[in-house]
């Protein structure tokens, strides 16, 4: 993981002493909307080693799990849609579509062979920058130095150095001094891009905060690249799936990420419990599998009515 992600792989004995969910409750129900469309990201890999089985009629063999609380990322704003769903309320959304592609929820850790950890929240996006106080600074300072000098220029004539002037020095100096703010605006600009790039799984695409990405302005890659960043500019709805080996990690101690899934949408104009149903069973049929880059697609969204759960096990420490 990059340094400026939480590095969601669990500690071993954070997860041990944590409570591992299974959920037995009714499913919600799900139903697409009407007319709703949105743009949904998906990027998945899995390890080398993970192999699911396909059975004669086609569907995958069962693979038993467990639920491990991840986390809640909230944004920079209170968002209700997003913040008032606990984890049992997004994980049973999410064990709809783990059923769809035979992920079975287990009542026996002697037989459970995933640990799903689950995280979910909302990013905090850059869009509006450009309005900050700095550029807008930056932009006074410009047109501060270029009546500067004209000014200059006009009153010393064309052979005269205009930069011997005090009023082109110190509009100089206020330039070189915005420059400086906004240069740290973009600096900070770039390093959210970059974070969220990766917890989105925009990252997958090499185009972003990287050497090659910035190489790219006049090719046809740089469209590819700036619309990539405008959605991760954009506050966005997300999950993360990190799928463990549970018994290396309950018997072993040993932590061995089998597969991972993130998925997102914008959240301008959404309901993050309302289309939590339909952008996770798009996502579903990546789940251990490897989109080799990110996928992105308008899906039809859904709506989700959360019951109530049944019964609630833990799994024993060991």
């Amino acid at each position: 993981m990059n340094r400026f992600v939480p590095d969601f792989r669990p500690l071993a004995p954070r997860i041990l002493r944590a409570s591992l969910f299974l959920l037995l409750g009714a499913l919600p129900a799900l139903r697409a909307a009407e007319g709703n469309e949105e743009i949904t990201a998906v990027s998945a890999r899995a390890a080398k080693d993970y192999v699911r089985v396909k059975l004669p009629n086609g569907t995958y063999q069962p693979e038993t799990y467990a639920f491990g609380e991840g986390g809640h990322w909230g944004g920079a704003t209170a968002d209700d849609t997003a913040d008032k769903l606990k984890f049992l309320d997004v994980a049973r959304v999410i064990s709809v579509p783990l059923a769809h592609e035979n992920y079975l929820p287990s009542k026996d850790p002697n037989k459970t062979r995933l640990l799903i950890m689950v995280y979910w929240g909302v990013t905090t996006g850059t869009t509006g920058t450009g309005d900050s106080v700095a550029y807008q600074q930056l932009q006074n300072a410009g047109a501060g130095y270029q009546s500067a000098m004209a000014a200059t220029k006009d009153a010393l004539g064309n052979t005269s150095p205009i930069a011997n002037t005090y009023a082109a020095i110190e509009a100089h100096n206020q330039l070189n001094e915005a420059l400086a703010a906004a240069s740290l605006v973009n600096q900070q600009r770039d390093q959210r891009d970059f974070q969220n790039a990766q917890m989105l799984g925009y990252g997958s695409e090499g185009l972003i905060g990287t050497e090659f990405g910035q190489s790219l302005e006049g090719t046809p890659l740089a469209h590819q690249r700036d619309e990539l960043i405008s959605e991760i500019e954009a506050n966005r709805y997300f999950v993360v799936l990190m799928a463990y080996d549970f018994q290396a990690l309950w018997k072993q101690k040993k932590h061995k990420e089998l597969w991972e899934t993130r998925f997102s949408i914008r959240q301008l104009r959404h309901d993050f419990g309302d289309e939590l149903p339909s952008i996770a069973m798009f996502a579903s049929q990546y789940f251990g599998q490897d989109t080799k880059g990110l996928v992105r697609k308008p899906v039809p969204i859904g709506h989700v009515n959360i019951g109530e759960a049944t019964t609630i096990d833990y799994l024993p420490a060991r």
